[in-house]
């Protein structure tokens, strides 16, 4: 893994797309800290509008950002600069989507919530600094079964198109069993903090 070096007379600034205004806030103080400095769009329209102004030396993008997907950001990111540190990440993750995002240019994959130390590793930096309470690194702990499933589904709506009938056959179950278990989307992960 390299770090991500700025070319000669250009700002190194990262770029966060996240539609969770909370957790993007949030996480772009908690990279102006370690003085990281960083823009936020929440939709792929507004990050490509900001990277196209000035092409960051990374992104972190999130992979569900409302009804669009953050994977689409990928390829025309990695276009506008060769040398971007781009990073995935996600709170429903899978190998599948791992391997798309690899395949597609991401550097790295990050299990959401994606805690400051962690993206700090992905992007090849030290963090010399004191650690915030915001940055502690949260217990391990398995993604569960419902979120894998959910992300399993997606990726074949993707495959097919959103063509529910097509992705039911290839996920070998009645159209019917996945019309309910799409409109089931898995509640948010517990906070292992709390």
């Amino acid at each position: 893994m390299t770090a991500f070096i700025p070319a000669p007379g250009q700002a190194s600034h990262g770029l966060l797309v996240d539609d969770d205004e909370l957790y993007l806030r949030t996480l772009q103080r908690s990279l102006a800290r370690k003085g990281l400095e960083t823009v936020t769009a929440s939709d792929t329209a507004s990050a490509l509008l900001l990277a196209r102004q000035q092409p960051p030396a990374y992104a972190l993008i999130d992979l569900k950002l409302g009804t669009e997907s953050g994977l689409a950001l990928i390829q025309p990111l990695r276009a506008l600069r060769e040398d971007m540190r781009i990073l995935l990440v996600t709170g429903y993750a899978s190998i599948a989507t791992a391997v798309e995002a690899i395949k597609l240019g991401a550097d790295d994959y990050l299990p959401k919530p994606a805690t400051v130390p962690m993206i700090l590793r992905a992007l090849g930096e030290e963090d010399d600094g004191p650690a915030d309470d915001g940055d502690m690194e949260p217990p391990d702990a398995m993604t569960p079964i419902s979120r894998l499933q959910w992300e399993h589904i997606q990726q074949a709506m993707h495959e097919t198109g959103g063509n529910v009938s097509a992705a039911a056959r290839l996920l070998g179950m009645h159209r019917r069993s996945l019309q309910r278990k799409l409109a089931k989307r898995p509640s948010p992960e517990r906070d292992p903090s709390r």
